[in-house]
């Protein structure tokens, strides 16, 4: 009875949840212009590709679809801007288009211009992201006048974003955060029980904390 309780009553996943999507700010755009930014980072993790893609000649988004949906956003705004997107598969075994193949066709089905877009393929987390990355950050970044590397956006999740941003900058990339796919507002549901819903934050929390505690002990944060 207690652990339905401590599942379904949503504060008690939401406390830490939270905590979690609030450690990181996001970036204010508007104190910032086009000319400061070197590019637009796209983690993986919200389409589902694979062989269903192909069957079927269309691509899903999960429910973290705000990852793609941010994206065209600020593609749209920043036109001038290179961008990357960076997933292979999450899954063990994968089979069909990657994630960075189904964004491509995503990118077309928008009719935005793909003059300016880089897709990494190979990545199948997150430090794999950022390593694979970095050599296409630093050859297609913009830089200052005196030959720096301009700050990249990086948009992933919320929950996601305090783990990505510390890879990033264990590898001396420097990045402005674009938090997206929110489960929590800023005060809590005290009345609000829901085991869908606590089970699903349970479950995010859990694949952060460990990422984290893995990343920390392979000296990767």
């Amino acid at each position: 009875m207690v652990d339905i309780v401590l599942v379904g009553w949503l504060p008690a996943s939401e406390i830490f949840l939270q905590a979690l999507e609030g450690a990181i700010s996001k970036t204010a755009l508007l104190k910032i212009s086009e000319d400061d930014l070197g590019g637009i980072i796209i983690l993986g993790g919200a389409i589902e590709g694979g062989e269903i893609a192909i069957d079927r000649g269309e691509i899903s988004i999960y429910s973290s679809a705000e990852r793609v949906t941010k994206a065209f956003e600020l593609i749209r705004k920043y036109p001038n801007l290179p961008f990357v997107f960076s997933g292979y598969s999450g899954r063990i075994a994968p089979k069909g288009l990657s994630e960075a193949d189904s964004f491509k066709q995503l990118i077309q089905e928008q009719g935005l211009s793909e003059a300016m877009a880089h897709y990494e393929d190979r990545s199948r987390n997150t430090y794999e992201n950022a390593l694979f990355m970095k050599p296409m950050i630093q050859e297609f970044g913009l830089r200052t006048d005196s030959g720096q590397l301009k700050p990249w956006l990086l948009i992933t999740s919320a929950s996601h974003m305090y783990r990505s941003t510390k890879v990033f900058q264990r590898l001396g990339l420097d990045v402005l955060p674009m938090p997206v796919d929110y489960q929590t507002a800023h005060h809590l549901r005290w009345g609000k029980f829901d085991l869908v819903d606590g089970a699903q934050n349970w479950n995010i929390l859990a694949h952060e904390i460990v990422g984290l505690f893995a990343y920390w002990i392979t000296g990767k944060i």
